[in-house]
């Protein structure tokens, strides 16, 4: 328990002064509200019942009769102790609010601040992290279990603090009221606590056993709501609810059996507190008849009991949310436990901008399974032995099979992975030895499967770039990835608002907003990954011509599996298996016995074929 409190304690760091001066107002109520009491116990004994003041009077009656002149003047004036009582609640109401007011404030910004935190961690965190990790866990930790952390931190952190002092203050003053009935008093407060603790201990698993219930649900919602076309295409909706309703089960299970153990604990615990309530009205009820305690002081008791039990009773739910806390915070910790990218410790000066020259000498790569082991075995990985040159402002085009290793050629120059065998060089400068920011802001990049946000189709378009830009040229990028003209006939143009990852653009849309974006950026480094599958012929000629009028202002790696995309290249490159098969121009190429050549003739006698079909009779 101790570290989970160190844990929370460092949480609280920023916000500890608000804490502080909650307490200041807790501790305020507390001693506002124990004075309650003790104006009814002396009205009842000393003005109505009549009794003398004497030397069993308790010290602090003695001192509240001496304030208010005598038992006699509070006798002539009996209005005064129902009005002080009420007053003294008003300002105990007060002061209970600024303590929730403060609290409350604290915890949001705890919270916030855990929330920020958590988003920046997960944005800079190895691209394997990612692909490992489920979507739908990663969304619960960030919201759910954030909550959860606030919850506790808004109230129960407030609870614990007033448990304590009730049981500093209360004791030692019905000590001073009456000792054995002071004893009868606390004679249950001491099981009610230990069984919280053991309750506490036996249940902290069951949290996590529904956190992880609900992060498998949510991952499942999230997972059909991003394929939701994919779905209704194929008339999958019945599988997705079977498949929907096995996480949900579970989840409404373990919550539960969660809810059957707190009713058996709130159950117990109230048997318990009102046991004390019944003990100590017996016992005192008892002690009267028999003169050895006065009606007063067990009005005096039982209100401080009422006052005390409450929080008491709260320990076991105090240390139940301690158990939800301590695994959300848990869940959290894993996530800020992953090391960050690592980025070199000192880096010479850098220039504003690449020459483009790119150097790769035996480049070996081989992706990471889940269980840490690689999937390829030595020599057989995605990339094995890989060397070629690009010069400044050259076009290498990059062909191959499905699985050759293409994509993650352009992974690796985007540092996403780091090589362990090999050099990438940049200018002749190591590529692992650069800063991922500054590599990145030298590149722009198409990815095989664009993705574009939910906003403006200006605001997609200015992504890469920090600064400002003019109209003209977001137009001008926009015309050279043959957008332009669909773009105007948007109702709202330039501003229309997309859906999420562009879902409301057809796929040739978001490939050619994709590279627009990417020309926008004004890279000395253009990577397009099989950015011109989704366009049909007459828009890839468009795209292709810009491009090769924009030829040299970039160092442009093409990856495509149409050859009618590569021929223009300066320079192709054959892949197959992670290793460079064919080297040379289009017409080198296709002069040459190789996989070049045969997918050339298959493509070349297909659209032969196929505009032959085409021709009208």
């Amino acid at each position: 328990m101790l570290s989970h409190l160190h844990v929370i304690w460092a949480l609280m760091r920023g916000q500890r002064l608000r804490y502080g001066f909650a307490l200041v107002c807790l501790v305020a109520a507390t001693a506002i509200n124990f004075g309650v009491p003790l104006i009814g116990t002396a009205t009842i004994d000393y003005a109505v019942s009549g009794k003398t003041p004497g030397a069993d009077t308790p010290a602090l009656i003695a001192l509240l009769l001496d304030a208010v002149g005598g038992a006699g003047a509070l006798r002539s004036h009996l209005w005064l102790a129902p009005v002080a009582m009420v007053l003294l609640s008003l300002v105990s109401g007060v002061f209970s609010y600024l303590k929730g007011w403060q609290s409350a404030l604290a915890s949001d910004g705890i919270a916030r601040q855990l929330k920020d935190r958590l988003y920046d961690h997960l944005n800079h965190l190895p691209a394997h992290y990612h692909d490992r990790m489920d979507t739908g866990d990663l969304v619960q930790r960030c919201t759910s279990d954030v909550e959860t952390a606030r919850q506790f931190l808004a109230t129960q952190v407030m609870e614990i603090g007033n448990a304590v002092i009730l049981a500093a203050a209360a004791f030692p003053l019905l000590w001073s009221l009456h000792v054995p009935m002071t004893l009868v008093s606390f004679a249950l407060i001491g099981p009610i606590t230990i069984y919280g603790y053991v309750y506490f201990l036996k249940i902290k698993h069951v949290f996590l056993s529904v956190d992880e219930a609900e992060g498998a649900l949510t991952g499942v919602i999230q997972e059909n709501l991003t394929g939701i076309r994919v779905v209704r295409a194929f008339a999958r909706q019945d599988f997705e609810r079977g498949k929907f309703a096995g996480p949900n089960a579970r989840y409404r299970d373990r919550s539960l059996h969660m809810l059957r153990l707190m009713s058996w604990y709130w159950s117990i615990s109230d048997l318990v507190a009102l046991s004390q309530l019944g003990l100590t009205l017996l016992v005192g009820a008892y002690w009267i008849t028999t003169g050895q305690l006065t009606v007063g002081l067990l009005f005096a008791f039982l209100s401080y009991l009422g006052i005390m039990l409450w929080p008491v009773r709260q320990l076991g739910r105090i240390l139940t949310d301690l158990g939800k806390t301590s695994v959300a915070l848990t869940r959290i910790g894993e996530i800020l436990a992953v090391a960050r990218e690592p980025e070199p410790a000192a880096v010479a000066p850098l220039p504003t901008r690449l020459g483009g020259a790119i150097a790769v000498r035996d480049l070996h790569f081989a992706h990471v399974g889940q269980g840490g082991t690689r999937d390829h075995a030595e020599g057989d990985g995605a990339l094995n032995g890989v060397s070629f040159d690009v010069a400044p402002g050259e076009s290498l085009a990059i062909l191959g099979p499905s699985g050759a290793g293409k994509s993650t050629l352009m992974h690796l120059l985007l540092r996403l992975y780091d090589y362990p065998r090999g050099s990438i060089q940049l200018d002749g400068r190591e590529l692992a030895a650069l800063p991922r920011s500054w590599v990145r802001g030298q590149i722009g990049t198409v990815m095989q499967e664009p993705f574009l946000f939910s906003k403006t189709l200006r605001d997609n378009l200015r992504l890469g770039r920090s600064g400002e830009c003019a109209e003209a040229e977001i137009e001008e990028a926009a015309r050279a990835a043959a957008i332009h003209e669909t773009i105007l006939t948007f109702e709202r143009g330039y501003d229309t608002l997309i859906g999420e990852r562009g879902i409301t653009l057809s796929g040739g849309q978001r490939q050619r907003m994709a590279l627009a974006r990417a020309i926008l950026k004004r890279p000395p480094l253009l990577l397009l990954d099989d950015a011109l599958s989704a366009v049909d012929g007459e828009t890839e000629t468009l795209i292709l011509n810009a491009l090769r009028e924009r030829r040299g202002r970039a160092t442009t790696l093409v990856i495509a599996h149409r050859l009618s995309t590569l021929v223009h290249a300066d320079r192709i490159i054959v892949l197959d298996r992670g290793r460079i098969l064919q080297t040379g121009s289009h017409a080198e190429l296709a002069a040459q016995d190789g996989l070049y050549r045969r997918l050339w003739q298959i493509q070349t006698n297909v659209e032969a074929d196929f505009k032959k079909e085409l021709k009208p009779a």
